[in-house]
């Protein structure tokens, strides 16, 4: 009886502590994903999607709000988690080619050092970090240069996605009136049956 009668008091102590917790707040920067095809989930759901994505970046969307991007709030020559919160994360279902390097299927962070002339785009395979602060250049697999480009338009809030052309995707980077891009294709495996 007096086992019960202290699993019954621990169980109401749970749920008092339980029931104070608050929910965390809107975000400021939410987080977004994109995929390879796009709109992945809903082909899924449509029975349109035969096989699993190529790939899908989960990142954080900060806004300008007034202001000054690159060179500004983001400094040149500087590590960047390519977007807000925690690092930006790619997954891949399949192996690519990601610019002139291969990229075994896996989940990896990205990062970035942006200069006024080009962007050192990082892959590194420490996932699970909150933005750069605990970059460890040791866990680096792929650093590859793109070249920044004027965008016809401001882009408000931080935006990713696949530009989309058969088997392969350019990886697009838009803010501020900077876009950059980085080739994706898929690599065909030969299976022998």
């Amino acid at each position: 009886m007096k086992k019960s009668g202290f699993l019954l008091m621990m169980l109401c102590i749970s749920t008092a502590i339980l029931a104070q917790q608050k929910p965390t707040e809107l975000d400021k920067s939410p987080m977004d994903m994109c995929y390879w095809p796009a709109n992945y989930p809903i082909l899924k759901m449509s029975g349109k999607a035969r096989d699993l994505p190529v790939a899908r970046v989960i990142y954080g969307r900060p806004a300008m709000n007034g202001r000054s991007i690159f060179g500004g709030i983001i400094k040149y020559n500087e590590l960047w988690r390519l977007g807000a919160n925690e690092a930006t994360e790619l997954e891949l279902f399949s192996s690519v080619k990601l610019g002139n390097k291969i990229l075994t299927k896996g989940r990896y962070t990205l990062f970035c050092i942006p200069s006024e002339t080009k962007w050192t785009l990082i892959v590194n395979k420490d996932n699970f970090c909150w933005g750069s602060f605990t970059y460890d250049m040791k866990k680096d697999i792929i650093r590859t240069d793109i070249k920044p480009e004027k965008n016809e338009e401001t882009v408000e809030i931080f935006t990713l996605f696949f530009e989309e052309k058969a088997n392969t995707a350019n990886l697009v980077f838009l803010w501020d009136d900077l876009k950059a891009s980085i080739p994706l294709t898929v690599i065909k495996t030969n299976s022998k049956k």
